[in-house]
């Protein structure tokens, strides 16, 4: 239904939600102004220093801009938007996290933002929202169509009862010349809130200024982490390759890819060095990935550079600085645990200084085109992005934080080429156009619940599987199929297994597979036959029972459902053939692999 538009009351309502109150922010918060000048399709603020401008576009996808004009070109910006004041008739809305491990859930107005990391509060959104009604079915989505030069926030306000909403895009004191401009914003509705979802991710895609990398087959294969960790060297990683191999071969599946993950350099930052467990080095070893007929794949986390690291010792002034005092620390590690690594502190490499950049690049070359790597995982993205001026100072100032991301990311895929990009702790919006996929939650774990666990998948993926196959291919991250070193029962390991392998996107495992059980080899290797199927979950954002039905459509249009059952007690399903129970954790397929 379109959305119903009252320019004089300055509001808008959908299915029964009412935006309303619309106030313009700078910096935050709420500019001093003179009443609202409406006339046709703008609306005017007079402001202490220049002017507001509201501009609406009316259709089925309604499109705002707004801006602020006549400003001292000396006023640094942070932050402008629009804050609507009253937020009636509204259930609950979709907090987006911006980036893959901060996670992406529905939220009831007025909660709390809790005393956790506020880049995970549930009161800060990014990119786009779905607002679902008290009443009814479907969803209003409000979000942004650019995401290539700013980042741009939604923050949660208010009460239960009368919530509010700020959506605010982040200049970052980016000079200007008198006139700032918010990124722009689209309000629509649909019956099916996944179905609104993908229309957002669709204009999205169109307003990209480079169209979306979709890998048009399916990622699958092998990754060393989640088995291995950091304790990996050369005799290790070839006899798994030779296990990856004789799986691939035997079953005649597509197992693509065979990925080396972290512990093979000593520090991060000095990735051209190679710890002395790869005695050849890393240009023999990817060779034999190579003739074993895989795509040779490597880790690596560009933005970061451990205080140990013989990078930092030659080249400190290579590091983003701290506004207050010496380097800004993105990670820290003073006791135990420290990835089989020296480093006390990791710091951000400043892709703004020439030096710095020339080194990245050259790394990138020399492992895609001598070393041969054809797969590049890029972990901790997110450390280019999360700091703007009041945190950070670069060796160039003026850039957005976006800006600074796609510089290092136009880098890595100048260098890269065609070969396949997975982003991880990956900007999920920004990357559009230079990432082929990304991870869409944390890693995975050994065990039901918990930090490290299955939670993050099964929130995540349903939040995020409307970007699956649009902005780019979705990775749920490994799958465990072995039989020892974890903590989850027969039925939670298939559960979570048909979960990721049904989704359509990445596919990948860590496991030894020539030690992997019988029955999960075989359920594994048909998942890896299932080329060119999309994912859709009809349910999402309405299920009161917490049964996930995920409907998967194959290239010759049959369809299987998965009824898989999360929670800790059984869930009866009812259709025409009679009722299906579902043990907890279990999961029901419907159709035949």
């Amino acid at each position: 239904m379109p959305i119903d538009i009252d320019v004089a009351a300055l509001s808008f309502t959908s299915r029964g939600i009412r935006l309303g109150d619309i106030q313009p922010l700078i910096d935050g918060e709420v500019a001093t102004r003179a009443p609202p000048e409406i006339g046709g399709k703008a609306v005017r603020w007079q402001l202490e220093q220049g002017v507001a401008i509201l501009e609406i576009e009316r259709g089925q996808i309604v499109r705002l801009r707004f801006r602020v004009e006549g400003l001292p070109t000396d006023r640094a910006i942070d932050s402008l938007g629009l804050r609507f004041g009253r937020v009636d008739e509204l259930r609950s809305y979709l907090r987006n996290g911006y980036q893959s491990w901060d996670g992406s859930f529905f939220v009831e107005p007025g909660t709390s933002p809790g005393d956790g990391p506020l880049a995970k509060a549930p009161t800060l959104g990014f990119a786009l929202t779905a607002l679902l009604p008290r009443a009814g079915d479907g969803a209003v989505v409000l979000g942004f169509s650019r995401h290539d030069r700013f980042q741009s926030r939604l923050r949660f306000g208010g009460t239960a009862s009368a919530p509010t909403m700020d959506v605010e895009t982040l200049w970052d004191r980016v000079p200007h010349a008198a006139t700032v401009e918010a990124e722009p914003l689209v309000i629509f509705d649909d019956d099916e809130i996944e179905k609104a979802l993908r229309l957002w991710s669709r204009i999205t895609a169109e307003e990209s200024p480079l169209p979306p990398r979709v890998p048009e087959r399916r990622i699958t294969g092998w990754c060393s982490w989640y088995n291995l960790y950091a304790a990996i060297d050369e005799r290790l990683i070839l006899e798994h390759l030779g296990a990856a191999s004789k799986f691939r071969d035997q079953r005649n599946v597509p197992l693509d890819v065979f990925q080396i993950d972290d512990g093979f350099t000593p520090e991060m930052g000095d990735w051209l060095d190679v710890k002395p467990q790869f005695p050849r080095g890393m240009k023999p070893l990817i060779a034999d990935i190579a003739t074993a007929g895989f795509t040779p794949g490597l880790w690596i986390a560009p933005f970061l550079v451990g205080n140990r690291s013989r990078l930092f010792t030659e080249h400190p002034d290579w590091v983003v600085q701290s506004t207050s005092s010496g380097p800004l620390i993105h990670m820290k590690f003073y006791s135990e645990f420290r990835w089989h690594k020296r480093s006390e502190e990791y710091y951000v490499l400043d892709v703004t200084h020439p030096d710095a950049a020339a080194y990245i690049r050259q790394v990138f070359r020399t492992w895609r085109h001598d070393w041969g790597a054809r797969y590049f995982k890029t972990d901790f993205m997110n450390a280019g992005m999360e700091y703007g001026p009041k945190e950070a100072r670069w060796h160039q100032a003026g850039l957005s934080r976006v800006a600074i991301w796609r510089r290092m990311a136009a880098i890595i895929r100048d260098e890269i080429g065609g070969a396949l990009w997975l982003g991880c702790g990956c900007p999920l919006w920004a990357s559009v156009g230079l990432i082929d996929a990304a991870r869409i939650g944390r890693d995975i774990g050994v065990s039901w619940r918990g930090d490290y666990s299955a939670e993050s998948l099964l929130r995540d993926q349903l939040t995020r599987n409307h970007a699956s196959g649009i902005l780019w291919q979705a990775d749920p991250d490994c799958v465990l199929l072995r039989g020892r070193f974890h903590e989850m029962s027969d039925d939670e390991v298939r559960s979570l297994l048909l979960f990721a392998g049904l989704s359509g996107g990445v596919l990948m495992t860590s496991d030894k597979l020539d030690e992997i059980p019988k029955e999960r080899g075989n359920l594994f290797a048909q998942l890896l036959s299932l080329q060119g199927s999309r994912c859709d979950f009809p349910d999402f954002g309405n299920v009161s029972d917490g049964l996930i039905v995920q409907r998967v459509t194959r290239p010759d249009r049959t369809v299987l459902l998965n009824l898989f059952n999360p929670t800790d007690a059984p869930i009866e399903w009812d259709n025409e053939d009679g009722t299906i129970e579902i043990a907890p954790h279990a999961s029901r397929l419907i159709g035949s692999l």
